[in-house]
């Protein structure tokens, strides 16, 4: 469809059906009514002619009537009228009356408009019968020399369109274009020319590019466009051409429009692997990343930067660019910035670290200026990437401690709990480091906000304060959170209203003030009234916690006061060691008086005075036993968790490198052929190669192949009995579907205008109408159609596909099609993240699916692993907490699709312990923040917790 047709397309559709129209009305209007009537007249006959409809009388009347008028619009519509019409006979011959309209379209060609002539050169692009066009030949040559570029461009597609499709009507077409390429002026003319020589004549397109090399920087976008095309091809083709056109590439590398410097580096990869070449190539992606302000361009141009670090003879180059790299950390967008960080991450070495990290305190820097929407999720990408930098690089760790102890204040809680996380990780692995840690950690510590960062904190400060300094200072800053003097006492003291004065006398405040009301009045407000609201902020972080009821801080300030006695007794003298138990113990006790006291919010629960009674315990008892699991025991366990955690990071990050098979050259060559029927193992060579050419893997079946077959994507669409036998293989590629149906006819006859005519369902659309195709008897054809995807749901894909008989007189035949169910499977990948992220989550998706468990399965693992096998979702709970034998199981899993849409799941099965036979019962929980990414995860687990019955019902 051309630029000008496309408004003609829209009136017609918008054309009101109301008013029932006849063939007779039709020719009436046509024929005697005025300019407006046979424009109304024509939109509703070529309305009808597309819904199907075969006027054969309106014909003549329209070439008789409508053809000589001069109307522009009408024109237009006749183009369109002329590209649907019926041109043949039932038998195939063309029809008479057509002959009256070639003479009219060659009239039109020589108009003196030259929008006329253009759009008449575009119309007969669509033009099938070569009966037709061979009389407009010499009116189609003599537009190339038209004064108006519009013309000249249109006349170029004409030409290349009919010696493609019919090579005998204009055999000498690329010297024409060629002699015409040489004298043409016009950017869009140059084009179109040098677009049909390089498909019908390469080896002219390349002598007209050899002849002007040293001016391609002088071309238009669009001509440039299509030289890098022709480059690409010629040197795949021939790699011996590679030096001649290597230049040219390094030159397009600058030209000023961004399309041509992607492509341009996009090919200079693919023609060369040195490094000043990838150097180029990567340097372009970068520059086009940082001036580009679509983030969808500046998310596929990073994909592409992030595929040619795969490379390992890439990988060196690029470390040399990894400061360029953070340039793109300008982009205001989270997923850029996300991405950005974890290539710089990857390529990141000795070299470069400390310039890296002074940039990334640069960006901590500018979070705490700038409020954004995102901005609380930067700072904790930014302290994720440094946590990295520093467990990779130690050495960095010194200067990058500082920076994030600033964090710990912070109002963001995810960003202040990650800090504590890499506070944790560092001053267990670097042991120089923990001095430094404490301090940091003690200056923040009464800036916390967060009860969670406070409890983590407190962990860590009665883990590794070991020496007598540290543990005065940390026992001086609990006081200092925690308030002077006795819990409950002081407590009660405030709700009286009393508050200590120096000399230690007590005081009740119960002055009253006077205000003024809106109407005017005087008011007396008590010091009562204002005391309740002050008291918040006259107390200590520690205590605040306690009053509002949290007494789970209170158990883990037991533990590390605990830790902190038992480690300063074995480094002082009896009297010293029993002045700090003593004043921890009566910390404690207080802590427990204060709980029962019923003045917080709410009281303390069983297990929390259970520990503290504990604790109190360990401090008068002193067990060896007991000593050791507080002294040692607690930090092993975290070692343990960090190995495990590191175990985990490596397998991952294993199982994402591509396996690459490298031959040796003297590795022996197998030919099978020459190999006997059995190999070693006792199986048949040739179905064993047969099974890899199925299922595209290295044998095996095609539930364990690595890479699935194109087979498994066909789908049938009609049955072998129909007329019409169609399959379409459907190709997922991120945002589009790409449908390859094959069409065969079965029949004897000619099929004339057989069009697939698709419609979607759900959040698809299809881009363009399939154009009508003729099949002779028996024969066949692929036809391609596009379909755009903008979100995660199952999307339906239906239609049918009609033709018409040659010879036949009756209406259009259809052959309704089967469904393509796009499946929601090609969108989501697996992912991981932490608790905290997982926790935050679920509590802001809104939208919620509970799935019941209906399997046959009768294990608890088995089915947690069939479940993460068919909907691509990653389990994050560990495999230990998995391991084991009991009766129930809970899991926690998630997926991102390649939208940026997140799905959370939450699994709780049973079984009868005593029942080994019984299937396993329970329900998955699936959150999402869309209704669509919900919904279609929810409706996969059903059909595949179906599709296994099947299974096992068939077998």
């Amino acid at each position: 469809m051309t630029a000008v047709e496309q408004p003609c397309y829209t009136l017609i559709n918008t054309l009101s059906d109301s008013e029932p129209y006849n063939e007779m009305q039709l020719k009436i209007d046509l024929e005697k009514g005025d300019t407006k009537q046979k424009i109304e007249a024509l939109k509703k006959t070529i309305n009808m002619i597309l819904a199907g409809e075969r006027l054969p009388g309106v014909l003549m009347t329209i070439i008789r009537f409508v053809l000589p008028l001069q109307d522009h619009t009408i024109k237009k519509l006749l183009l369109i009228f002329w590209e649907i019409v019926p041109k043949t006979y039932p038998d195939g011959k063309l029809l008479q009356e057509m002959i009256l309209v070639c003479d009219a379209y060659r009239k039109d060609l020589q108009h003196p408009n030259e929008f006329v002539r253009g759009s008449t050169l575009r119309f007969l692009c669509k033009l099938k019968e070569p009966e037709l066009l061979e009389p407009l030949m010499p009116a189609i040559r003599a537009c190339l020399e038209h004064r108006h570029s519009y013309v000249r461009r249109n006349a170029v597609l004409a030409i290349f369109t009919i010696y493609r499709n019919f090579e005998f009507l204009i055999p000498d077409a690329p010297e024409l274009i060629a002699t015409f390429l040489d004298g043409e002026q016009d950017m869009s003319c140059k084009r179109n020319a040098f677009l049909m020589l390089l498909h019908a004549d390469q080896e002219r397109a390349l002598s007209y590019l050899t002849s002007c090399l040293d001016q391609v920087n002088t071309f238009g976008d669009i001509l440039q466009l299509v030289i890098v095309e022709l480059i690409y091809k010629v040197c795949h083709g021939n790699p011996s051409e590679r030096s001649r056109f290597i230049r040219c590439i390094y030159n397009l590398l600058n030209s000023t429009s961004p399309a041509v410097r992607y492509e341009a580096a996009g090919t200079l990869v693919t023609l060369s692997s040195a490094p000043t070449a990838i150097r180029a190539a990567a340097s372009c992606y970068i520059e086009l990343i940082v001036k580009e302000s679509d983030n969808n361009v500046k998310l596929i141009v990073l994909d592409r930067l992030i595929a040619l670090r795969e490379h390992p003879a890439h990988e060196r180059v690029l470390q040399d660019l990894v400061m360029d790299i953070l340039r793109v950390l300008s982009s205001p967008d989270l997923e850029v910035r996300n991405k950005t960080l974890g290539l710089a991450l990857d390529l990141v070495s000795s070299r470069n670290i400390e310039e890296m990290v002074l940039v990334l305190k640069k960006e901590v820097s500018k979070t705490h200026d700038v409020e954004h929407e995102d901005t609380g999720k930067y700072r904790q990408l930014l302290v994720r990437t440094l946590h990295s930098c520093c467990i990779k690089f130690p050495d960095v760790a010194v200067t990058v401690i500082p920076v994030l102890a600033e964090f710990l204040s912070d109002t963001n809680e995810l960003a202040a709990t990650d800090v504590l996380i890499f506070v944790r990780e560092a001053i267990q692995k670097f042991e120089n480091l923990r001095p430094l840690v404490i301090e940091k950690l003690l200056e923040a510590f009464n800036e916390i906000k967060s009860v969670k960062v406070h409890r983590a904190a407190l962990w860590i400060l009665g883990e590794y304060a070991t020496s007598i300094t540290d543990i005065e200072a940390v026992m001086k800053q609990l006081h200092r959170t925690l308030g002077e003097g006795p819990l409950l006492e002081t407590e009660q003291k405030l709700v009286a209203g009393e508050t200590t004065t120096e000399g230690g006398n007590t005081s009740t405040n119960q002055t009253s003030s006077t205000l003024v009301t809106s109407d005017g009045t005087y008011a007396t407000q008590s010091a009562f009234n204002t005391v309740q609201k002050s008291k918040k902020e006259q107390r200590p972080p520690l205590r605040q916690y306690l009053m509002d009821g949290d007494f789970f801080i209170g158990a883990a300030l037991g533990t590390t006061l605990t830790k902190l006695a038992l480690r300063y007794g074995l480094l002082v003298n009896i009297a010293k060691r029993n002045h700090f138990d003593a004043d921890v113990m009566l910390l404690l006790a207080g802590l427990i008086h204060l709980g029962k006291s019923g003045l917080p919010t709410k009281p303390i629960t069983n297990d929390d005075v259970d520990h503290l009674l504990f604790c109190l315990r360990v401090l008068s008892d002193r067990s060896t036993t007991i000593v050791t699991i507080f002294n040692e025991y607690c930090r092993q366990a975290l070692n343990d968790m960090l190995v495990a955690k590191e175990i985990e990071e490596a397998a991952s990050q294993k199982a994402k490198e591509k396996i690459s098979n490298i031959i040796q050259v003297d590795d022996p060559v197998t030919f099978i052929q020459l190999q006997s029927d059995r190999s070693e193992l006792g199986e048949n060579v040739f179905e064993t190669s047969l099974s890899q050419a199925l299922v595209g893997g290295r044998g095996g079946t095609s539930e364990t192949s690595p890479s699935i077959s194109k087979l498994n994507k066909v789908t049938q669409l009609t049955g072998f009995s129909d007329p019409v036998y169609a399959e379409a293989y459907v190709h997922v590629n991120q945002y589009d579907i790409v449908l390859d149906v094959l069409i065969v006819n079965q029949t004897n006859d000619t099929l004339q205008n057989c069009t697939l005519e698709l419609a979607t369902l759900g959040d698809l659309k299809l881009v363009e109408k399939p154009q009508p195709v003729v099949l002779a008897p028996k024969d066949f054809c692929n036809i391609k159609a596009n379909v755009k995807v903008a979100s995660t749901e199952n999307g339906i894909i239906f239609g049918n596909i009609v033709y018409d008989v040659t010879g036949a007189a009756s209406d259009r035949n259809v052959v309704v099609l089967d469904d393509i169910h796009i499946d929601i499977m090609d969108y989501i990948v697996p992912a991981t993240c932490n608790d905290t992220e997982f926790r935050q989550m679920w509590a802001e998706f809104e939208w919620e699916n509970k799935v019941s468990v209906n399997t046959t399965i009768t294990d608890l693992s088995d089915y947690l692993k069939h479940l993460v096998k068919s909907t691509n979702m990653k389990c994050l709970t560990p495999e230990k907490a998995l391991s084991g034998q009991c009766g129930f199981m809970a899991a926690n899993m998630y997926a991102k699709s390649i939208f940026g849409e997140d799905a959370l799941a939450n699994l709780s099965i049973e079984k009868p312990f005593n029942k080994p036979d019984a299937a396993v019962t329970g329900h998955i929980r699936i959150r999402a923040k869309s209704q669509g990414m919900a919904l279609s995860l929810g409706d996969k687990i059903n059909m595949t917790q179906k599709g296994h019955q099947t299974k096992v019902v068939a077998a």
